[in-house]
């Protein structure tokens, strides 16, 4: 399989096209970074021919993105976060003539820890639950996508839960409740940390990414699924569940 790498000279480009050439099925045939010399500016510059698009640039790029794969009809994965509700119906909308993979996380290790909220939060129904995510200091988007990921694993178990990005005032917090926080330092590459406290005990639910080629290793795994897949909009939970 040929990928085309969109962002390749980013710590996650790098990351992915490492990976792919110790692989034995895929292969890169273009790698797209407006930023860096000797890479292509854009994908309207690709000549090469290609399986699938593999997207670590950056969210504000989606809709050109996304434009370049339903016109050469082209399966993408799109592993950037950060999405505005506009970018978020561009994805949805391409989805509906292309094979769209979108995670806020590449981890199949967050994806099993997402599974284990939904079960934790629907088993403690009253229990404070706090999500708090670390990454290094050159992070862009606040909250993380992993951690809104959770954020929704919660709500799915409790649908009447509020959200809470970071905390600025005194007072008690409401019940109902769930506060996600954000820290940003060095070059901690991502933990996540979902705490639930009844008041009798607390459970602590926490993934740490010790090195970003996991999150290469998840990308070309979404690529491989979506080879052959009908137009639709694939998440993690699709590649856990086969």
């Amino acid at each position: 399989m040929k990928i085309i790498i969109n962002g390749a000279g980013g710590r996650m480009g790098r990351a992915l096209s490492t990976m792919a050439e110790k692989s034995a099925d895929i292969s890169v045939c273009a790698q797209v970074d407006p930023f860096v010399e000797g890479m292509l500016a854009s994908l309207r510059d690709v000549t090469a021919t290609a399986d699938c698009i593999v997207d670590f640039s950056n969210h504000a790029g989606v809709g050109e993105l996304l434009s370049y794969a339903v016109e050469k009809n082209l399966p993408v994965v799109v592993a950037t976060t950060g999405h505005t509700a506009e970018e978020l119906e561009l994805i949805s909308a391409a989805a509906k003539k292309i094979p769209v993979f979108h995670s806020g996380n590449m981890s199949l290790g967050i994806a099993v820890l997402t599974e284990l909220v939904k079960t934790t939060a629907k088993m403690f129904p009253d229990a404070d639950i706090e999500i708090v995510e670390s990454h290094h200091n050159q992070k862009l988007d606040v909250p993380s996508g992993t951690a809104l990921m959770l954020a929704r694993a919660v709500r799915e178990a409790r649908p009447d839960a509020t959200l809470l990005v970071g905390r600025h005032e005194n007072g008690k917090r409401p019940a109902g409740e769930v506060g996600i926080h954000s820290l940003r330092m060095g070059n901690t590459v991502g933990i996540h940390e979902v705490i639930v406290n009844t008041g009798a005990q607390v459970l602590t639910l926490k993934h740490e990414a010790q090195d970003r080629s996991l999150f290469a290793e998840g990308a070309l795994s979404a690529a491989r699924f979506l080879c052959g897949k009908a137009p639709a909009l694939y998440t993690m939970d699709d590649l856990v569940k086969g």
